[in-house]
Order: C-alpha cells, then sequence, then structure tokens
C-alpha cells in the first residue's frame, strides 16, 4: 500500500508538472491520468497493465482523488478522529526541513555554587519562613538542564535578602545534574539525564519501583512540592515564540495565569491544555489539578532558549508572582505595572508527526494566530495539516519534531 501511494504520488506530480493532464506515464509505470469531465480539479487516474519494471499486483487498480488548488487528494480526515489531518495527494511537493534553531547563548551561564546546596537539608532548595500564617509560595527552574533562564531569576532573587511578610517562599533549583552537563558547545543536549523530569509527577508512578536519576530527584523533592499552595515553573523554548504561560484545565489555575499576565506591561498569553501526552507535568500534579483542591500552578514559557529577553521575562514573572502575595517590598515593585487582558486560549489538539518528513509550509512563531479555518500549516508523509477553526492559535510549534513527537499544539482562543 505504501509503495503503490508513492508511486501514485510522483506520476500524479509528473503529470501536473507536464502542463497536460490526459497525459499518459506508461513509462513510468502504466499510470493514466485523465480529466474528468465534471468538475475541473478532478482526476480520474487508474492503473494500467503491468509494466515490466512495476509489480504485478498495480494493475488494474483504480483510484480517484478529487481535491482543490492545493492538491489533487480526497481530502478526508484520517480515520475520522480529528478535524485537522486529512488524507490527500499533494500536487506539490512537501517544503524543506527548517534548519535547526542557532540561538548562541547571549549571556553567561549562572553560577549555582553558592546555592546549589540549599538551606533546609534538601541540595538546591531554599526556604524563606516568615512564621506568620500565610501561602506557600514555590517558584522553580532548571526542570530541563538547557533551560537556565529560571536559574537566572532564582540567583538574582537569592542575591538580595528575602524575607516574606506572611507564609512561606521556596526557591528550588530541580534538575542540577543536568545542568552540571550542559556544555555551551551543544546548548540542544543535556536536557535531563535519563529521562524527561516534567513527565514523571504522577502519584502511582511515583510509588512505583521504576527508577532513574530524575525519577529519584522527585521522589527527594515531593515532601516539598505536597505543602505548596501557589507553584509557578519557569521553563524556555527551542523555537522563537511569544511568551505564553501554560495551566492545567483546572479554573483556579487560568485565574492565576491571568492574574500573573496581566500585571506586566507586555502580558504574555495564557493557554490551558490537558497536560502532555507523554506523561504529567509539575503543573499537572495531582495537588494542583485535582477538582476540588486549592493549591495552583502554571507554568512560564518565556522566550526562546539562552536569550536575554528570555532571561528578563523569567525575573519580571517570578517578582510578579511574588508581588501579587505581598512577598515583595514595595521599592522591588518598579517596572511591575497592569496591563491589557491578556489573550487566553484553550487547546484542543495536539499534533503529531506521524512521518519523519512532517514539514511546516512555513517557520511558524509560536502564539501566532492563524485567521482562517482550513488553512495548511504543514504536510506530513501523505497528509495536510489544516486549522480546524478560525482564529487558530499555533502552541509551541516544533519545526523539525521527529517522528511520533509533538509537532504543535491548537488552540482556540477563549
Amino acid at each position: 500500500m505504501v509503495e503503490a501511494r508513492f508511486h501514485h504520488y510522483y506520476a500524479h506530480a509528473y503529470a501536473h508538472r507536464q502542463g497536460n493532464r490526459s497525459t499518459h506515464l506508461t513509462r513510468h509505470g502504466g499510470i493514466a491520468a485523465s480529466p474528468n469531465p465534471n468538475h475541473t480539479c478532478t482526476h480520474v487516474v487508474q492503473f494500467l497493465p503491468p509494466s515490466p519494471i512495476l509489480p504485478r499486483f498495480y494493475a488494474n487498480a483504480p483510484l480517484q482523488c478529487t481535491g482543490a488548488t492545493m492538491s489533487c487528494g480526497a481530502k478526508r480526515k484520517r480515520g475520522g478522529q480529528n478535524s485537522y489531518r486529512f488524507h490527500t495527494l499533494p500536487e506539490v511537493l512537501p517544503p524543506p526541513l527548517s534548519p535547526l534553531p542557532h540561538a548562541a547563548p547571549e549571556y553567561p551561564l549562572p553560577d549555582l555554587t553558592p546555592w546549589e546546596q540549599g538551606n533546609c537539608g534538601i541540595k538546591g532548595v531554599h526556604h524563606f519562613e516568615s512564621h506568620k500564617p500565610g501561602p506557600h509560595i514555590a517558584i522553580t527552574a532548571l526542570m530541563h538542564g538547557n533551560e537556565y533562564a529560571g536559574a537566572h531569576a532564582l540567583t538574582q532573587l537569592l542575591s538580595t535578602p528575602l524575607h516574606p511578610a506572611h507564609g512561606r517562599l521556596s526557591l528550588i533549583f530541580l534538575n542540577l545534574e543536568a545542568y552540571a552537563a550542559f556544555d555551551p558547545r551543544r546548548p540542544s543536549q543535556f536536557r535531563f539525564i535519563e529521562e524527561d523530569m516534567n513527565r514523571l509527577w504522577m502519584p502511582h508512578l511515583i510509588r512505583s519501583s521504576h527508577t532513574s536519576l530524575e525519577m529519584r530527584r522527585v521522589r527527594e523533592l515531593l515532601p516539598v512540592i505536597d505543602t505548596v499552595d501557589i507553584l509557578l515553573d519557569l521553563h524556555t523554548m527551542t523555537w522563537p515564540s511569544a511568551t505564553l504561560l501554560l495551566t492545567s484545565m483546572a479554573e483556579r489555575n487560568l485565574h492565576m495565569a491571568s492574574a500573573l499576565a496581566n500585571g506586566q506591561a507586555a502580558p504574555p498569553q495564557v493557554v490551558l491544555d490537558h497536560g502532555h501526552p507523554t506523561g504529567p507535568r509539575l503543573i499537572d500534579y495531582e495537588r494542583f489539578s485535582a477538582p476540588g483542591g486549592t493549591a495552583r500552578a502554571c507554568l512560564l514559557e518565556a522566550g526562546q532558549h539562552w536569550t536575554r529577553s528570555a532571561a528578563g521575562q523569567s525575573l519580571l514573572s517570578a517578582r510578579q508572582i511574588l508581588a501579587l502575595h505581598g512577598m515583595l517590598p514595595v521599592a522591588a515593585q518598579e517596572g511591575l505595572c497592569p496591563s491589557a487582558s491578556c489573550v487566553n486560549a484553550m487547546v484542543t489538539d495536539c499534533v503529531e508527526a506521524y512521518t519523519a518528513s512532517f514539514a511546516f509550509v512555513r517557520p511558524f512563531v509560536g502564539g501566532e494566530i492563524i485567521e482562517q479555518a482550513g488553512t495548511i500549516i504543514a504536510v506530513d508523509g501523505m497528509d495536510e495539516i489544516r486549522t480546524p477553526y478560525n482564529n487558530c492559535m499555533l502552541v509551541i510549534p516544533n519545526l523539525r519534531p521527529r517522528r511520533g513527537h509533538t509537532a504543535v499544539r491548537l488552540a482556540r482562543i477563549l
């Protein structure tokens, strides 16, 4: 079946390039392509008797395909399970893959030597107590070893005295081992050592016998996480993107993220989603996402890795969350100001790359909003990926996804 599709694709493309839809391609495998008299964009394609260079099973296998200006394929949903993937026979070859991103570190790696031992008996964890009632606020960084903008923000906060007026403040460096392995000459590596720490926050997995360096670290941090009331997890992204605040579907988390965004002059976009398909993130941990709970969490995607703007956004958001809860002196709140309302969106679809040839039709930027439903945004083998509704937001597009990995999330504006 795969060979037949491959053969038909290139035979049809050949006919189209000849500019004559009645061209008989018998020298390319015994295929005849002729116009359908009922529709200008319809071809009837059928296999002629086998040629010596093709397997016999290609013979007498009729195939009809219909399409519009972008393709000559039958626009049908793949498996009927989504509204964005259409199985088709495109007339144009897939676009070339985007080059790998190159964003050399724009500022020195933060020195964590003074802070890596922590101050409470847990490596990388710093507690600051007010000894008065109030929420436990935590800001976490270095979930991934090559995303050190958040670590830069935490070192800036730790370099000044921190005296919360009430409650408790925790600043946590999560995956110190991955950060210690980070090499600026290979900045895209060392996201983790053995497995992604941000896919492990599932209670039954934590209680299981499963083990890895990251899993052991999750278990070490769990007694702290289980007491947190408000959590901000600092991240950055591989590809250029607008700043995002991601939350789980719990309404309380949307309120938290919206308040955090609206306190900034250039508010980040706020995106709700159902979690990551390969495992629960820290913000999806049951304490923060369970119905009826009160603890809240959101994840900041501050911008592209290693850029000064991402480091600045991480610090700004960290200060903002502290200011919102009265943990930042008034003098330190300079630069924090209310803004216009942020854009809120909810993820409806997670687009997976089915083939290694998945390619966007152009290098989209994260947070970009596609106005028209049905706009083609990518080609994945014999599939077209199209926007399923008007004003569709592209969330963290991965311009070079591996097969089986998420290429982009599609979100509807709320």
